[in-house]
């Protein structure tokens, strides 16, 4: 799978706003941001979308930061909830609204909806470029969740087999 240029667009914004704020709250320095930021390009430059996360870089790659340090962050300052999505099937209301682009490009999931409630999953939650592309996108209210990058990957190759596509022979 590709990213249309509408989704390229909002994986790159996603990834500044949410390093800048990393770098507001103390979670990670500038110059780690930086080293983080350039990797970021080399994979978005290759097509390689499925790894283009500043979040994985600075955690699996650079080691300079805890990926569930900012899960505690965010549900300590922002209050969100916690959820293991391994335990969910993708309901057939939400795979019909779901965009597997934005969600590449914005590490979010929307996981179950509720009359017009949406639960939505997200590593991103601290980039509000993603907050507010799921508010206008889903256009009811929306309960948020943290949980890990290796959860919405497998979420999301579940939510693509669901639909007929093999993740294995994905471009994204």
């Amino acid at each position: 799978m590709t990213l249309t240029p509408e989704h390229r667009s909002l994986l790159m914004r996603s990834n500044r706003l949410l390093g800048a704020t990393l770098v507001e709250s103390n979670l990670v320095k500038i110059e780690n941001l930086e080293a983080a930021n350039e990797r970021l390009l080399e994979l978005i430059g290759g097509g390689d979308y499925r790894r283009s996360s500043v979040l994985a870089i600075l955690a699996y790659e650079l080691h300079v930061l805890n990926e569930f340090d900012v899960i505690h962050h965010v549900m300590d300052e922002h209050g969100t909830g916690l959820v293991d999505l391994r335990s969910y099937d993708v309901p057939e209301e939400v795979r019909a609204i779901t965009e597997l682009g934005a969600c590449r490009a914005t590490w979010t999931v929307p996981f179950d909806c509720e009359e017009e409630v949406y639960f939505v999953a997200t590593a991103y939650y601290l980039s509000p470029a993603v907050r507010a592309y799921w508010e206008k996108t889903l256009g009811g209210l929306i309960v948020w969740y943290c949980t890990s990058l290796e959860m919405l990957a497998d979420y999301m190759d579940k939510i693509e087999a669901s639909k007929g596509a093999s993740p294995a022979s994905a471009n994204s």
